[in-house]
């Protein structure tokens, strides 16, 4: 990487680290402030929109001082819809938007990428079985994709620095992974990816717990958007390996959020009901502090990033073995912490009855 890049990148970082006052005044200014209630881990009112932040360095920092390295197309055609997705963020965090209204805005972004940036997922290479071409349901795929990592890292947002913090460690690995694995025309995504890293870390001090502004609907949303446009820049063209990679990096969110509607559904409740039951709820009701679950979070996102690294050098049997490893050791800690219940524990209660039985006949 070229100096005059990672100089760029610092002053982004310093940019963000500068702006983020201003922000949280503006933000105060303008009513985007959450207040105390059941739902809330803040005892005092806070000031949202921080992600008001990061949009401003991280579009000075491509549109500006990384330039050069950013194709025009793509550059203007994923700002058109990071500016849709900030205005609904905003707006949200000011009036407070029914589920269904932000879902309008996620869709509005979606679309505007889709065709005018080529954010896309166009086929899909399966092994042993071959290239399965999308077509048509190439549109609600991406649009699906795209709506369900924003509501991921959404969802996540519920503790002083954990959404920042997160993807900060889904983004680098992302970054790292584009670097080494994409062809050299793609490069230019894994430097706009460090980049808006680079405005994350600026603001991360200022979220961090104790916090004193929060990322806010506008940064969750914004942060999940460029996300899920990164991975599909590295899915156009998608194999089986591309395709757990991005979703290995998202382990936190994904988890929290497949679960949330697995324990919704048991529950017969709506999908977007609201509780206090998510990842890092579960951590903190088990004993943990506000911020060892913070960085107990982190400890597993890093995991899950390291596992990623391992696909690329695996082979396909390698891949799947450790997919199925991945997907009992995720349940048996889900079902640990009681994620979905704690009556809910199938594979535990499982291996219990086979060391009992086992047990008892090796007493005989």
């Amino acid at each position: 990487m070229r100096f005059e890049i990672i100089v760029s990148l610092f002053a982004t970082m310093i940019i963000s680290a500068v702006l983020t006052p201003f922000v949280r005044r503006f933000a105060f200014q303008i009513g985007a402030v959450d207040k105390p209630n059941q739902r809330r881990v803040n005892k005092i009112p806070m000031p949202t929109l921080g992600g008001l932040a990061i949009f401003i360095a991280f579009t000075f920092s491509t549109m500006f001082l990384l330039r050069d390295q950013m194709p025009t197309q793509q550059l203007w055609g994923l700002f058109g819809g990071e500016c849709i997705i900030i205005a609904g963020g905003m707006i949200d965090d000011v009036f407070e938007l029914k589920p269904r209204q932000k879902v309008m805005f996620q869709l509005a972004a979606a679309l505007e990428v889709y065709f005018v940036a080529g954010v896309r997922m166009r086929y899909l290479t399966l092994p042993f079985v071959g290239v399965w071409h999308f077509g048509w349901l190439a549109l609600p795929i991406t649009l699906l994709w795209i709506v369900a990592i924003v509501n991921a890292i959404n969802l996540i947002d519920g503790l002083d620095g954990l959404a920042t913090g997160v993807s900060i460690i889904a983004l680098t690995t992302t970054g790292i992974t584009g670097l080494f694995f994409l062809n050299v025309a793609n490069t230019w995504v894994a430097i706009m990816i460090f980049a808006l890293v680079a405005a994350m870390v600026g603001f991360l001090p200022y979220n961090f717990f104790p916090a004193r502004i929060y990322l806010g609907d506008t940064g969750a949303q914004f942060i999940g958007f460029m996300i899920a446009c990164f991975s599909l820049y590295g899915l156009k063209n998608v194999t089986f390996i591309s395709v757990i990679i991005p979703v290995i990096i998202l382990g936190v969110p994904i988890t929290d959020t497949v679960y949330a509607m697995i324990r919704r559904i048991l529950n017969k409740q709506p999908i977007s009901h609201a509780d206090k039951h998510h990842l890092h709820h579960r951590l903190m009701q088990l004993g943990l502090t506000h911020r060892q679950t913070v960085l107990v979070i982190y400890g597993i996102a890093l995991i899950f990033s390291f596992i990623s690294l391992l696909y690329p050098l695996s082979t396909i049997w390698g891949s799947v073995l450790l997919t199925i490893a991945i997907l009992i050791g995720l349940e048996l800690f889900v079902e640990a912490i009681g994620l979905v219940g704690s009556d809910r524990q199938p594979l535990l209660h499982w291996i219990k009855r086979v060391v009992k039985q086992l047990t008892s006949k090796n007493s005989d």
